[in-house]
């Protein structure tokens, strides 16, 4: 009988047979027909497109427009470097951006090619929000230079022929993997020798070589263009480095010049010239080709090592059976060999005249025909598109444990160019943008679907090697517009059933996990319950965000320390220099407004609103480069601390999600009832939506969250529909709606939505009132470490103090529990506080004051009103004092509650030996004869 199929692959062979293209596409050039991602049927909810809702001046709109800015100066063709170095084209001599995108960043820069994907996402955003045609313009030069590359890829390498020393020459661009193969019989076993070249580096990495005979790492003869000591080195061994005879140069070949090099062996004596002169003689050699043998990688540019590819341009390459004279190496400095006294070599010619094509003809008569080769052949697949080799895909599936300067998610980095990619079809119609994509999935869908379960659960479950971001997600959108049943079935390969089953069983195994590297997992899974209706991705989902929000969220709606999870509910206990990694408040936004398209929980926007309108914003400094998006990587909560926004070594995750999130905050202020029966109103921003299918228009004017409310104005046609609009679970009290002039009736509860149904007409005026009051919020693990909130923003302390600086707030707290009249306003900037003579100012600023997220509270006595009762503020074993009990039953409708809650709560701290009952007293009568802001 045959073994029963694994769920996974029974799933599949269900979605090859029900399968059915959703859309057909062009795969040249030009444009396809408009589509947009059909929005699933079980979402309730529908969001807006980026075009239907403009952004208005404010605090979005002013790092926007720096945003924007950067995006429409930054050379693109910087970005397509890596690509196209990796595709042995001509990269017009851009310099790759460097850090994460280049080959001196981190780990190698075995992440390259990830930004590029941020990059297309924010340029198709931007277009999408402001039609903008220099943006659509970028997006096609570098959707066209990528259908380039990927065409490169397909075919054997071809020579890249630049300008050289007499003539035409071959140039090898660094990142490229391509080298020289020549025939076996090139040295012809020669006891006598010469071999001559001419080169050009173009950068100055150690034990790149000129050439390299040999069989593996013991038998060989080198000539690397610099050593350890940065000078050229000729070696021969018969046993390995231990075994060398060699030349060391005197001085470094200067980079981007033609430099001359040649080694002649004769008898025992070995001699290197640069440039015609001899700079190294070894009158004790015993070794020369002969010693060698038969060898199998005869190589220009290639190491028998596991060295750099040699970056630079070869014009000759002559190799001669005897030893050249000194007068003949003279010759040849100014003359090409042939017209030298030395004569062509007579064992292999090489003049690298040739302008096509992948081979180069040898002139010595031995018909000796060279071929460039990539160091890792080619591609698995056609549909193979990457800044690199495919190498780290190969290792990543017999890898057991990670090593990021070996394999750094390159899955991940797949992700960031597949969903470029698809971004930049959607918002520019261009079918070569979506033919690289659908490649993409074809290629990764003929690597996974071969492996075995255990394999791929094993690969997922390795952390940073295994790492795939948001790819499911992405993959499923996709399938949305192909319909290819593979695709549906590649979504399905990266399932990591552990974290699964756990979270759809509500057990919570986050504690050391990295964060980033989960976050991403489960808005994908949500779009594969989308696909298939498989009820435990919806179900893991939900019970995740459960798990991180508020167990493990810091006020400004961040998460992680150092990139990691620890226990749920240790919040003051994991503050660090290294919180609140920005790429997870990115991914937390996404996973909360697709819950909401499913489930109309307002937990889910409150939470949006926090992390936008703090974290978000927060990350992004506020100032103008053309070099860098000045976004943060970590934001420590630590006393004192100040961003950085120009993180590690540039080019990092999350300055790429930072440029997203800059091109994209408009997108879930409005969402829609599937049927058109409702338009909610989840975010208080000045926007214009244009609701298209309704003739409505709707301008929201605000200065949110400088001004608390906002109004909205509406126009075009007449339409009905209830109009739901947001009421935070931090806006307590005074929240009011009028229409036209006159109040709504209804009773606004906090953390719901406020529904006004009617038929809307061209000029009807919605106002909304939303009072904001200053509140603390406290670390879960340590009530006495609070961050202060005034309505949606986080109000952070400047102070260059490196220790938790004590506040007070109850000394003037007022009736209805607002803390703010203990602060004293900054004249002529709004939000700004001071108390006990800090600046209090707005989380979402982007500076680089040093700032205190979180206080320690203190307050040593009973104070109301500003007056003093003398009494120390005493304690519970808990923590919580007497004050935090009388003010905990806030907002006060008089003074008489207020007294009314103060003699109770005495009287039970008396009761109880907390409090004497003298010192009772005197807090009552203070509280009596105090006066309060009501």
């Amino acid at each position: 009988m045959a073994p029963a199929l694994p769920r996974r692959r029974l799933l599949q062979a269900a979605l090859f047979a029900t399968a059915t293209p959703a859309f057909s596409y062009a795969a040249g050039g030009g444009s396809a027909a408009a589509a947009t991602l059909p929005a699933p049927s079980a979402w309730t909810l529908r969001p807006f497109e980026l075009k239907d809702v403009k952004v208005g001046q404010g605090v979005f709109a002013a790092k926007r427009q720096l945003m924007l800015d950067h995006g429409r100066g930054y050379d693109v063709n910087r970005l397509l470097q890596v690509f196209r170095a990796n595709a042995g084209l001509s990269t017009g001599g851009a310099v790759a951006p460097g850090g994460w995108e280049g080959l001196d960043g981190e780990a190698n820069g075995n992440l390259r090619g990830h930004y590029t994907g941020h990059f297309l996402t924010m340029l198709s955003q931007a277009y999408a929000s402001t039609g903008d045609q220099a943006y659509a313009d970028r997006i096609r030069t570098m959707i066209g230079a990528l259908t380039d590359v990927r065409a490169a890829l397909r075919k054997d390498p071809a020579v890249l022929s630049a300008t050289g020393k007499f003539g035409t020459a071959a140039e090898n661009v660094r990142g490229s993997y391509q080298y020289v193969s020549l025939p076996a019989a090139v040295l012809n076993s020669s006891a006598t020798i010469t071999l001559s070249a001419w080169v050009k580096p173009t950068h100055n990495a150690n034990w790149t070589r000129i050439f390299d005979f040999g069989n593996n790492n013991t038998r060989y003869m080198y000539l690397a263009a610099r050593n350890a000591s940065g000078v050229p080195r000729f070696a021969i061994s018969t046993n390995g480095p231990g075994g060398e005879q060699g030349l060391n140069g005197t001085a470094a070949l200067p980079l981007n010049q033609w430099s001359h090099l040649a080694v002649t062996i004769s008898g025992s004596t070995g001699t290197l010239y640069v440039n015609g002169t001899s700079v190294a003689q070894n009158t004790s050699m015993t070794l020369n080709p002969s010693s060698l043998g038969a060898l199998t990688n005869n190589w220009l540019g290639r190491s028998n090592f596991d060295d750099p590819i040699f970056a630079g341009v070869y014009d000759e390459f002559n190799v001669w059976s005897r030893a050249l004279t000194a007068a003949e190496i003279t010759s040849l400095q100014s003359n090409r060999a042939a017209a030298s006294s030395a004569g062509r070599g007579t064992l292999a010619s090489y003049t690298f005249d040739e302008t096509t094509g992948g081979t180069f003809a040898d002139a010595s008569g031995r018909g000796l025909t060279a071929t460039l080769r990539r160091t890792w052949g080619g591609p698995s697949h056609a549909g193979f598109l990457a800044a690199y080799p495919e190498t780290q895909f190969i290792d990543l599936e017999s890898r057991t444990s990670p090593d990021y300067t070996k394999v750094w998610a390159p899955y991940y980095t797949a992700h960031k160019i597949l969903k470029g990619l698809l971004d930049a079809y959607l918002a520019t119609d261009d079918a070569r943008a979506l033919d690289l994509a659908s490649g993409m999935c074809d290629w990764m869908y003929s690597r996974l679907s071969k492996l075995p379960e255990a394999t791929l659960q094993r690969m997922w479950g390795i952390f940073s090697s295994g790492e795939f971001g948001g790819i499911v997600e992405t993959i499923v959108d996709l399938y949305t517009i192909t319909g290819k049943a593979e695709h549906l079935a590649l979504a399905k390969l990266f399932d990591l059933d552990k974290l699964i089953d756990a979270c759809a069983a509500n057990t919570d195994t986050l504690d050391g996990l990295h964060a980033n590297q989960h976050i991403p997992i489960f808005t994908g899974l949500i779009r594969l319950y989308d696909a298939t209706g498989e009820a435990r991705y919806l179900t893991a989902a939900k019970n995740f965000w459960g798990m991180v929000v508020p167990h493990r969220m810091y006020g400004i709606g961040g998460t992680s320390t150092a990139e990691f999870w620890k226990a749920r509910g240790v919040i003051a206990g994991t503050i660090s220099d290294t919180t609140a990694e920005s790429c997870c408040a990115y991914n937390l936004l996404k996973l909360s407004r697709m819950l909401f398209f499913h489930e109309q929980d307002p937990k889910y926007m409150d939470y949006y609103e926090r992390a936008l309108y703090n974290q978000v914003l927060g990350s992004k400094q506020d100032k103008a480069d053309a070099e860098k998006p000045l976004v943060t990587y970590f934001i420590g909560l630590t006393p004192g601390h100040v961003r950085d926004y120009t993180p590690k070594q540039g080019t990092t995750c999350c300055e790429g999600t930072g440029m997203e999130s800059a091109t994209k905050y408009q997108d879930s202020v409005y969402f829609k009832k599937a049927d058109g029966s409702a338009l909610y109103v989840n975010l208080y921003s000045p926007t214009t939506l244009t609701w298209a299918e309704k003739g409505v228009t709707v301008t929201q004017t605000t200065d949110y969250p400088r001004e608390q409310g906002s109004t909205l104005t509406f126009g075009g046609a007449s339409a009905a529909f209830e109009l739901r609009l947001r009421v935070p679970s931090w806006a307590t009290s005074g929240f009011r709606v009028t229409v036209n002039g006159s109040a709504v009736s209804g009773t606004p509860v906090a953390g719901s939505y406020f529904a006004v149904s009617r038929t809307w007409r061209s000029g009807d005026v919605v106002k909304v009132a939303i009072p904001f009051r200053a509140r603390v919020e406290k670390a879960l693990d340590d009530s006495g470490l609070q961050t202060l909130f005034y309505g949606p923003v986080n109000l952070v302390a400047r102070n260059s103090g490196t220790s938790y600086v004590q506040f007070g707030l109850y000394r003037n707290a007022a009736l209805s529990g607002d803390l703010l009249p203990s602060l004293s306003p900054v004249s002529g900037k709004p939000l700004h506080y001071t108390l006990n003579g800090t600046e209090f100012a707005p989380f979402f600023e982007g500076t680089e004051d040093p700032t205190h997220a979180y206080f320690r509270r203190s307050e040593p006595k009973v104070v109301f009103g500003t007056t003093d009762s003398g009494v120390n503020n005493p304690a519970r074993s808990d923590g919580t004092t007497l004050l935090d009990e009388i003010w905990a039953g806030a907002p006060f409708s008089t003074k008489a509650a207020l007294v009314s809650r103060v003699q109770s709560t005495v009287n039970s701290w008396v009761s109880a030996g907390l409090l004497a009952q003298a010192d009772g007293q005197k807090v009552v009568t203070t509280a009596q004869n105090a006066s309060y802001v009501s």
